[in-house]
């Protein structure tokens, strides 16, 4: 696909999950039109060869995966995440304000720049929890308009603004709903599901940007939105997925939420999700004939390409890059490598990976931390603690990492996309002697 276009596409995914919610429902949506059957974790999962499925928990982590016709080798898995930093509403929410103004109570979710979201038009959305005759009901919710703002300190009272800024989340980062009335912010959230105060027992609420995506540059080679970190990365992993895979793997997509606050909740990546879904997928395994060997021999021939956005080299600020490993926008897929294990990547992994990109016909980079500077980590290892599966850790290059918008490049996408298609339609054998076979499929 015509690389520009996509770009537009991604930019319709992102406008339409402004919460991990949100995200995983568009994705489970994609995946019921291509056929596939949602099973339940509270329920006996009942699979079939050839069959197509998924599964959410918290209805903010999916996994879906294809079962081939014959006997699998192995799983070929992509795995992302669904979240990015954002401001979320504290569980009582309205915070009065002596001189008119309408104000939120709100923490920090995650390690935003929290300079890039003063004083730009925010949204709220995510999940409220209703009462019903018979217990609770979750519902979706996006305020799908402007609704708040955090307003700096014009320079005329803060002298030093541009001097360097430190921000304290409990007094600077606080939104404004607007100015005027005593009912705050309860009230306009009561009237927008259409229920009484008492049905209202929780909520899981976030401001997100309401800035659209856009593609641009000198020949549209640049794409700028929210939440790029890590949401371009689950939607080529869902474009490349939906394009099947090798008959001898289970292709499986893997899209967690809370990689931003560290990946332990029973969501993340740290959970039992991934591990329970393949221990169940092997039992159905079992039950057509194959023993608990297999189970383990599949198991260890597997591979999970753990994908998230990596920085690129800055165009001002070129200092803070590694000199001979800085990724740069347009310059093809990035491999990321890191001595404390903070990537899974090692020297086999980096060298599969460059193979399915000349399969693709895309260019791969490097990423690797200054070595004065420490880095951030991801889901690779971090899943690898639960479940036994080679893991390379890859991504986009991207500036203004975590900001309330960041931007990458058109080409990067698409390039990924390929590769993703081609690591799905691979069936790599490991052998006697640490050598490895690689199975193209078409």
């Amino acid at each position: 696909m015509e690389s520009k276009v996509l770009a537009h596409e991604l930019i319709d995914f992102i406008k339409n999950s402004p919460t991990a919610y949100h995200a995983t429902a568009q994705i489970c949506r994609r995946l019921d039109a291509a056929g596939f059957q949602p099973l339940s974790e509270t329920a006996s999962w009942s699979l079939a060869p050839g069959g197509k499925y998924y599964v959410t928990r918290n209805a903010s982590s999916v996994l879906a995966f294809m079962l081939p016709q014959g006997k699998a080798i192995s799983y070929q898995v992509v795995a992302t995440h669904s979240d990015s930093p954002a401001f979320k509403l504290k569980d009582v929410f309205d915070r009065p304000s002596p001189d008119g103004y309408i104000k939120l109570n709100v923490e920090r979710y995650g390690g935003m720049l929290c300079s890039s979201w003063m004083d730009r038009p925010l949204g709220i959305a995510g999940r409220v929890i209703v009462a019903t005759e018979n217990g609770m009901q979750v519902r979706l919710l996006d305020f799908d308009r402007d609704m708040a703002i955090i307003p700096n300190v014009a320079i005329h009272m803060d002298r030093s603004a541009n001097d360097g800024k430190s921000y304290n989340a409990q007094v600077d980062m606080l939104p404004i709903l607007g100015v005027g009335g005593n009912d705050g912010f309860k009230k306009q959230l009561l009237d927008e599901i259409g229920i009484e105060e008492e049905q209202l027992l929780g909520h899981d609420l976030l401001l997100y940007p309401r800035d659209e995506g856009r593609v641009w540059g000198r020949e549209g080679e640049m794409i700028s939105a929210p939440r790029l970190d890590d949401l371009m990365c689950a939607f080529g992993a869902m474009e490349a997925f939906l394009a099947g895979g090798h008959d001898s793997v289970i292709p499986m997509l893997a899209v967690f939420d809370n990689e931003e606050v560290g990946s332990s909740t029973r969501q993340g990546a740290a959970s039992s999700f991934l591990e329970d879904t393949l221990g169940r997928i092997e039992l159905a395994l079992k039950a057509t004939g194959e023993n608990e060997q297999d189970a383990y021999c599949r198991l260890s021939n597997s591979w999970m390409l753990s994908a998230d956005n990596a920085h690129a080299v800055h165009p001002n600020h070129p200092e803070y890059a590694d000199a001979q490993n800085k990724p740069r926008i347009n310059g093809g897929i990035v491999l990321k490598f890191n001595a404390a294990q903070r990537y899974a990547t090692d020297g086999i992994g980096g060298a599969a990976f460059r193979r399915i990109c000349d399969r693709a016909g895309v260019r791969a980079q490097t990423y690797a931390n200054r070595s004065d500077m420490p880095g951030g980590s991801t889901l690779g290892n971090i899943a690898n603690t639960r479940v036994n599966l080679h893991t390379i850790d890859i991504g986009l290059p991207q500036l203004a990492m975590h900001s309330a918008y960041e931007t990458a490049g058109t080409a990067d996408l698409a390039d990924y996309v390929r590769a993703c298609t081609v690591f799905y339609h691979t069936a790599i054998r490991a052998g006697e002697g640490d050598t490895f076979t690689m199975e193209w499929g078409e």
